[in-house]
C-alpha cells in the first residue's frame, strides 16, 4: 500500500504499484463514446498511460494536453489518460481543448484502482486516482512507473518520453 500527499497531508493508497519488468495488470475501462476498452485493445502498441485525479484540475489537464502533443510524434504508441472521471466529462474537456491524438478513459465503474495501486482510500481525494505515468512496450510489460506521491505535481514528462525511445526500461518511485 502507498501513499500519496495533499495540502501537506498524507493519504493511503489502496492496492500494490506493479513493477518495471512485470506484465500490466488488465484493465476495463469505458471510452468517451460509452465503449469498453481492455489493454488488449491496444495490442502490438506501446502505451503511454498517464493516470490522474480528475481532468477539471490544472495539472491533470496539462498532462493530458502534453501527451496529446507528443503523441504525435509517436505513431505506433497510444496515449491512454486514465481517471475516475465520467466518460462525458472527458468528452466535454477533449473537445474544447482538441484532444485528438491521445484517449481519455474512465475508470469509474472498474477495479483499476485497486489492480494498479492507485486507488486513493481516504481525505478528500478518496475514491479517486493518485498521479502516475506508467510506458508499456508492444508486449505489455512495463518499462518505466513513476507514481508522482505530490497530487500536486506534473510528472516527469521527459523521463518517460525517453523511455518510449529507449529500449532501457527505467523507474522514477516518487517525485524527484
Amino acid at each position: 500500500m502507498g501513499v500519496c500527499t495533499f495540502q501537506g497531508r498524507e493519504f493511503q493508497i489502496e492496492g500494490q504499484l506493479p513493477e518495471v519488468g512485470s506484465k500490466a495488470p488488465d484493465f476495463k475501462l469505458v471510452a468517451s463514446n460509452l465503449a469498453e476498452v481492455t489493454l488488449k485493445s491496444y495490442a502490438k502498441k506501446r502505451k503511454v498511460i498517464n493516470v490522474f485525479p480528475s481532468i477539471d484540475t490544472s495539472v491533470c489537464a496539462k498532462s493530458v494536453q502534453r501527451f496529446n502533443t507528443e503523441a504525435a510524434l509517436h505513431q505506433d504508441v497510444a496515449i491512454l489518460n486514465v481517471s475516475m472521471d465520467l466518460p462525458f466529462a472527458h468528452k466535454r474537456f477533449c473537445g474544447a481543448e482538441g484532444i485528438t491524438r491521445s484517449e481519455a478513459l474512465s475508470a469509474f465503474r472498474s477495479q483499476f484502482g485497486c489492480d494498479w495501486g492507485l486507488l486513493i482510500k481516504e481525505g478528500p481525494l478518496e475514491g479517486l486516482l493518485s498521479r502516475a505515468v506508467f510506458v508499456l512496450d508492444k508486449n505489455d510489460d512495463i518499462l518505466y512507473i513513476e507514481h508522482v506521491t505530490e497530487i500536486k505535481n506534473e510528472p516527469n514528462y521527459d523521463a518517460a518520453l525517453k523511455v518510449l525511445q529507449s529500449t532501457k526500461p527505467g523507474v522514477v518511485a516518487k517525485d524527484e
